[in-house]
């Protein structure tokens, strides 16, 4: 005979309380009546599976009720085999384990050191990331085909971007006789069936000032385009060819002619239906460039682009063959990974933040060991948030270069307004945070932050991000004379920053000259450290046990005598950042100033300094 039950998790939930009884009737269907203190409740079994009752669970049922119908017997709490079997063996996708066991009213059962180190270990089991084919994919796209965007300012290059790459992450804004992308942005692409690299660049003008932003945008581009083996020139169809874009295709041709080169009639929206033949007419005109036959397209619509994938197609294959004949065997082979390793499958997202003109730009550079952002005396010079992946000793790193920080009452609308939303977008997807500050300022002005530095850092640590303060321009104060003022800055930024967050104490600080690429090593050592401790996980037993020693010592005795809130029991819950629930019974709640004794201590016996922890509370019913 099969029993089923009809509502088992509240039978569960009742029974495991203190003792109570229970008694069965005869009939078709097994009446059980439990009564618990002055309450009296009615389930029913059915004999035979399947019934009103939720499926299976006849093992559970049949360990609390009597197989000897009429009988009556006292039911106490659940054994310390049955709660093994029921938190720690039957329930390996539940966690954590212990908020399951406080749930039930069983917190007493996590003082036995035996059953933590056995939910320990089954957590270590449990959140262990399981092996995934993000190697192989790594592998598989650091060999993919390179496609960069080309053509004069303002022909639609970003918005078939973020077409290609189905995202909209290149800043896209109507500006005629303005620029608004200044860096190369290299997203992985998505054309039916084709997969590849593209690269968003500025707009070119060929004939400008050696020292303008204009020429140091063509440097940057020529200089990603010579690693293409494509070049998509776009030109505007609604304005025809015009002289900037015969420039640009002589640029073409002198900077790489290896790279071979595809016209795409850019805003050709309707072209086939086009009554004043404006569209065709320009698309005769393209072929003037002499790079072959143009593909008109619409890259803010989408027409066009299966045209534009019969043209990709079998260039992307040549490169495609070409590339992996000239690579080394087994480079498609992902490496194998250490035991410790699980840090490293995702690449760490470091964010560098600041107000305008502190060198952001410039240190993104001297990390990278190449100019792959545009930099220059100007404030403001950054507007996309640009992202680089590059491995630093070993371990894979996206850098994102962010816009300069600035309040959302100072920008209202155009590039700055959409610069300003990228920053805080690329801040928000980072692990860690690295805010620049200028120390030349800090120096004159006596002041270590303003009030948006101030305000970042604050929404950082809110955010639950790690955080590391850079100060920038120490080369300005180098030498005997400045000495006494290089030894206040070393003063001021941390006694500020304390002063700023209070709650997270021991934030690292590096003092730097990005110009003078000195002080990386100092960032990415702080930084790893800080990514390490931003994704510790303690086990429930090791917290257990740390938390009966830490308050014996705490001043007001927590977990001792009184009818206050009372500490019974404490486990972690997530990491990145660190969050902790505490179990507390009796009247109340445990005041700040208690949590923030966990929290401190936790930092001095964990080696959690310089990261924000999250505390939670929760109350045990009796």
């Amino acid at each position: 005979m099969g029993w089923s039950r009809r509502s088992l998790p509240q039978l569960w939930h009742f029974l495991s309380r203190k003792p109570v009884t229970c008694q069965i009737k005869h009939g078709p269907d097994l009446k059980l009546v439990v009564g618990h203190e002055t309450t009296q409740r009615l389930y029913t079994v059915s004999r035979t599976g399947g019934s009103r009752g939720q499926p299976g669970a006849t093992g559970e049922l049949q360990s609390w009720i009597s197989r000897d119908e009429g009988q009556t017997r006292a039911l106490g709490r659940p054994s310390r085999s049955e709660f093994r079997r029921k938190f720690i063996h039957t329930n390996r996708n539940r966690t954590p384990h212990v908020e399951a066991a406080a749930s039930e009213g069983l917190e007493e059962y996590l003082e036995d050191d035996a059953l933590l180190d056995e939910i320990g270990d089954l957590e270590a089991e449990t959140q262990m990331p399981a092996p995934s084919t993000r190697a192989s994919r790594d592998a598989e796209d650091a060999m993919l085909p390179k496609i960069m965007i080309v053509g004069r300012p303002n022909v639609g290059k970003s918005a078939l971007f973020n077409r290609l790459t189905r995202r909209r992450e290149a800043l896209v804004y109507n500006t005629p006789d303005g620029h608004v992308t200044r860096d190369v942005r290299e997203g992985i692409a998505k054309l039916a069936g084709l997969r590849f690299k593209v690269l968003d660049t500025a707009g070119l003008e060929t004939f400008t000032e050696d020292e303008s932003i204009l020429a140091r945008t063509a440097g940057i581009s020529a200089t990603a385009l010579r690693k293409c083996q494509i070049a998509l020139f776009l030109v505007d169809g609604r304005a025809g060819l015009q002289p900037q874009d015969t420039d640009v295709g002589k640029w073409l041709r002198k900077t790489a002619p290896h790279v071979k080169v595809v016209v795409a009639l850019n805003k050709a929206e309707g072209i086939y239906n086009d009554s004043t033949g404006r569209l065709m007419a320009a698309l005769g005109e393209t072929h003037q460039l002499g790079f072959g036959d143009p593909t008109p397209i619409s890259a803010e619509s989408g027409e066009g682009m299966g045209d534009l994938y019969d043209t990709l197609r079998p260039l992307l294959e040549e490169a495609q063959a070409e590339i992996l004949k000239n690579s080394p065997e087994g480079v498609l082979e992902p490496k194998e990974a250490d035991d410790d390793s699980h840090l490293n499958r995702m690449p760490m997202q470091l964010a560098i933040a600041g107000r305008p003109n502190v060198g952001k730009s410039t240190l993104v550079n001297a990390l990278l060991r190449e100019e792959r952002v545009l930099t220059g005396p100007e404030p403001g010079l950054t507007r996309d948030s640009v992202s680089s992946q590059f491995e630093y000793d070993g371990r894979k790193v996206r850098l994102v270069d962010t816009a300069g920080w600035m309040q959302r009452v100072q920008v209202k609308e155009g590039p700055a307004a959409l610069s300003a939303m990228h920053a805080r977008r690329g801040v928000m997807n980072a692990h860690i945070v690295a805010l620049v500050l200028d120390g030349e300022e800090i120096a004159n002005t006596r002041s270590s932050m303003r009030h948006a530095e101030a305000a970042l850092a604050r929404w950082v640590v809110q955010e639950g991000r790690a955080l590391v303060v850079v100060v920038n321009k120490m080369d300005l104060l180098s030498g005997k004379e400045n000495a006494k003022l290089r030894g206040n800055v070393m003063k001021a930024v941390p006694a500020e920053i304390q002063e700023i967050l209070p709650q997270v104490s021991g934030v690292p600080i590096v003092f730097v000259s990005a110009l003078e690429k000195k002080g990386s090593a100092a960032i990415m050592r702080n930084v790893f450290q800080c990514y390490e401790k931003w994704c510790t996980r303690l086990s429930t037993a090791q917290l257990n046990r740390w938390l009966r020693k830490v308050m014996s010592r705490h001043p007001k005795n927590t977990s001792g005598q009184g009818h206050g809130a009372k500490v019974k029991f404490m486990t972690q819950v997530k990491a990145r950042p660190p969050t902790f629930v505490v179990f507390v019974s009796g009247v109340g709640e445990l005041e700040d100033t208690d949590l923030r004794f966990l929290a401190s201590a936790l930092r001095e016996d964990f080696g959690l300094d310089g990261i924000p922890l999250r505390i939670l509370q929760r109350s045990t019913k009796k």
